[in-house]
């Protein structure tokens, strides 16, 4: 008889079984994000349990698989490959898992051929290291000639952004997020890069301006218009020019005690306003309420007042202006103030704001998109984001690739030949990776209703070739000249889908077993 180790309610998957639900689940994710690779792929709608139901339109993966909520031990492997994939260098987040998910594919039918799950690793291992040596050998550099280099720079942004929303107007911002990312001079620092999104207008209305916006009104009565501005930039309360009635008891034998009081108050909170005007400073942003009181103050000194400043906004400009967020004014002398050469106020469709120019953060700057509504301009966002992160990264590590499948194919083209030379089981699983690199043209291709299977085999001819730059060309639906039609990839994107997808991989095929854990029991309170 067998004892029972675990509690009465844990679940147990042992062997085979465990093994069918990882494979189900990893593929299952592959199979959700599949539709959304490549130029020609679809958007998913996504809608909250929340309140409000709010939806949101993408073909982001990383972001549609955020927002899913998995149960599937290995589908969370694939969430988490994509995220990382996100958060490393912005883009490829669903090839990475459509990666994963073929190579699970073909694992399944090596397992069923009875293949061991630690030689289908070792030969994986073997294949990854080959096709990233692969295409080591055939990346091109044009660090040192800055017009390439920007050439290459607005074609990969251009890729990037022809799976996107922003396909239809990908020269003008490609062009956009190429000067946005040259502006910070190599240093890769996004944060100084801020996007505002404006409703109204259409995506063509966008555009990059030096310095930095904030999404803020200029008080009443105030100077409208600063030149050679220092800005103190804080984080404190500037509302306690009235009694707060909240949980304050007060006992008064007269009323006009209580008036007392409220001079006290002011008195208390013109201090203050004397403290912040002894910086010497003319513009004062704040990240909560200013009151009345003190905002007249503030106009009588001819300084503008800020207030609400939301939180990324203050964050991100006290490291524009080089200054610090503030929260007590008694020792001026160690504040360090943030400077730009011109405050002003401007209109952008309805809506009034404030543009900080020559900053002290020369690099920084400010891309406003426009459009005609939110879902539309939240998902022009994520695009230009993820343009953005993969110009970073191309700045840092300028090797650039071929695009449209044909990494994929040398890379197959390579495992292959390696497969021939290796004896024994692993040469099957090598060969498994190269079919699992290949379907990622195919699956190009399908989003496109072409026939992936011809193209394909046309690709793996024109690639016998040593020096082919053949790939897919998903707008004519042939076999096109990568090189010719300026279809270019960062090498740092393909070298991290490769890594992530393979040890996603690994990961996977290790698992024998799933244990679900006995939900706690909660004590009957009730007889006690």
């Amino acid at each position: 008889m067998q004892e029972n180790i675990l509690k009465d309610d844990a679940l147990e998957e042992k062997g085979e079984r465990a093994r069918m639900a990882a494979f189900i689940g990893a593929i299952a994710v592959e199979d959700l994000v599949k539709s959304t690779l490549g130029p020609k792929g679809m958007d998913k709608i996504l809608q909250s349990s929340g309140r409000g139901h709010s939806i949101t339109v993408t073909n982001d993966g990383a972001t549609i698989l955020k927002s899913l909520h998995v149960d599937n031990p290995a589908a969370k492997v694939l969430v988490d490959i994509s995220k990382v994939q996100d958060d490393e260098v912005g883009d490829g987040t669903t090839s990475v898992v459509v990666l994963a998910g073929e190579l699970m594919r073909e694992a399944e039918k090596l397992i069923a051929q009875k293949i061991h799950p630690m030689t289908i690793i070792a030969g994986y291992r073997m294949a990854v290291d080959c096709a990233r040596s692969a295409l080591e050998k055939k990346v091109r550099n044009n660090k040192d000639d800055s017009e390439k280099f920007r050439n290459d720079l607005v074609n990969i942004a251009m890729t990037c952004l022809s799976s996107k929303i922003l396909s239809q107007d990908k020269e003008y911002f490609a062009n956009l997020a190429v000067d946005a990312v040259l502006r910070l001079k190599g240093s890769g620092n996004l944060e100084a890069i801020q996007i505002i999104k404006k409703c109204g207008g259409s995506l063509k209305d966008s555009f990059l301006d030096e310095g930095f916006i904030l999404d803020k009104k200029i008080g009443v009565g105030q100077p409208k218009r600063i030149e050679n501005a220092k800005v103190l930039v804080a984080n404190t309360a500037m509302d306690t020019d009235k009694i707060k009635i909240y949980g304050a008891r007060v006992r008064v034998d007269a009323i006009s005690k209580v008036a007392d009081i409220e001079a006290a108050e002011k008195a208390k909170m013109k201090e203050k306003v004397e403290k912040i005007k002894a910086h010497g400073i003319n513009c004062f942003v704040n990240r909560q309420l200013i009151y009345n009181f003190p905002e007249e103050l503030f106009a009588e000194a001819g300084i503008m007042a800020v207030e609400h400043a939301d939180f990324d906004g203050i964050e991100r400009l006290a490291l524009v202006t080089g200054g610090d967020i503030t929260s007590t004014f008694d020792n001026p002398e160690s504040v360090k103030l943030g400077h730009c050469k011109l405050i002003e106020e401007i209109l952008i469709g309805e809506d009034r704001l404030i543009h900080f120019s020559g900053v002290e953060l020369g690099q920084a700057c400010t891309i406003v998109l426009r459009g005609a509504s939110a879902h539309l301009l939240d998902e022009a966002e994520r695009s230009l984001h993820d343009a953005l992160c993969v110009l970073a990264a191309t700045v840092k590590d300028s090797r650039v690739l071929w695009g449209g499948g044909w990494p994929e194919m040398l890379m197959a083209r390579q495992v292959d030949e390696l497969a021939r030379k290796t004896p024994g089981k692993k040469s099957l699983a090598i060969e498994s990776f190269s079919a699992a690199l290949r379907a990622i043209p195919t699956i190009i291709c399908d989003n496109a209703g072409l026939d992936s299977a011809n193209l394909v085999s046309q690709l793996r001819a024109a690639h016998f070739n040593e020096d082919s730059t053949a790939g897919v060309d998903v707008i004519t639906g042939t076999v096109g000249d990568m090189e010719a039609l300026g279809i270019y990839e960062a090498f740092r994107v393909k070298q991290a889908i490769l890594q992530s997808a393979t040890e996603a991989a690994e990961m996977i095929l290790r698992v024998d077993e799933i244990i679900k854990c006995a939900p706690r029991q909660r004590e009957e309170r009730m007889g006690h």
